[in-house]
């Protein structure tokens, strides 16, 4: 790679929904060509990886046609993905053997965000690692936050994940409560979307809560993974949570209702069949407010 800050060689572990849209960023700058193994990438001076698993991370790091498995190995390795803080430490400690950096670097937002260049990501892990690699992840989205050292990182994208998952239930709640009382759902959401209570995430919804499209950018049944985590990892520090583990619950009525592969959005419907509210699509135009020249002002991304 040309440029100053830019002259490693990279590699990138898993091109799933959310692994494409990110090193589709990289490769539209530099360019890449695909490897037949993991262990193909072991040259190279930093890796990505964005995996759906623990498992597939160990898989894909120390398996036995993992990224290490012929012996050599990668400067640093920047992991992705939202997996729990015990298999990170793991690989962590393995690369470690190996004298390999890991950056434990989750990214916050879906596909549509990242093809829309607004993820943002924590990162944790050596500082001087994270330098190296800074270039390269704030290529990834709108900013890469260094939040201290091991996996730290972990437990920010698990906070931000339970607060995703309680403020989407809530906004569930008030939109049904809306709705039965005589307001439409497009009504309702382009005022709370101008209020003070408005943001880029209630906007980025409106278009699912009004014209009911649950086609997936984070299924019921990865939500429900993080708030395994998070009530595990709450549960390890003593922190009681009791609002998300109400949410949790919900959300397992949610994917005992058959919306397992769904978006998570869908909580609106078991709000609604709780109410005995019946939905029927709204039909409007109404922008997710991720397009910079949107000028719809109930829906603009501020």
């Amino acid at each position: 790679m040309a440029g100053e800050d830019t002259t490693h060689r990279l590699g990138w572990l898993g091109t799933g929904r959310m692994g494409s849209e990110l090193a589709r960023r990289l490769l539209a700058a530099y360019g890449a060509k695909i490897a037949n193994s993991a262990a193909e990438l072991a040259d190279r001076d930093i890796v990505f990886s964005t995996v759906g698993t623990p498992q597939d991370l160990l898989d894909a790091v120390l398996g036995p046609a993992g990224l290490i498995s012929g012996g050599a190995a990668p400067a640093i390795v920047v992991d992705c993905s939202t997996i729990s803080v015990e298999a990170s430490e793991r690989v962590r400690e393995r690369l470690a053997e190996h004298g390999t950096a890991l950056l434990a670097a989750p990214v916050m937002g879906n596909p549509r965000v990242a093809a829309a260049g607004r993820l943002t990501l924590a990162v944790s892990g050596p500082r001087q690692a994270f330098e190296t690699a800074q270039p390269y992840l704030d290529m990834l989205g709108s900013g890469a936050t260094y939040v201290g050292e091991g996996e730290l990182a972990r437990i920010v994208k698990i906070c931000h994940n339970l607060f995703l998952g309680v403020v989407t239930q809530s906004l569930a709640e008030v939109t049904v409560l809306a709705e039965k009382s005589g307001i439409s759902r497009e009504a309702f959401l382009a005022c709370l979307n101008n209020s003070v209570m408005g943001s880029p995430f209630t906007r980025y919804k409106s278009p699912a809560f009004v014209n009911l499209d649950f086609h997936p950018t984070f299924t019921a049944t990865l939500l429900r993974k993080d708030f395994d985590l998070g009530l595990a990892a709450a549960r390890q520090a003593d922190v009681p949570l009791p609002v998300a583990a109400v949410v949790h619950e919900l959300i397992q009525s949610l994917i005992g209702a058959g919306y397992a592969d769904q978006d998570f959005a869908a909580l609106l419907k078991v709000a609604a069949a709780s109410a005995g509210l019946t939905l029927i699509s709204e039909n409007a135009d109404i922008s997710d407010g991720l397009d910079p020249a949107d000028t719809n002002n109930a829906n603009a991304v501020r």
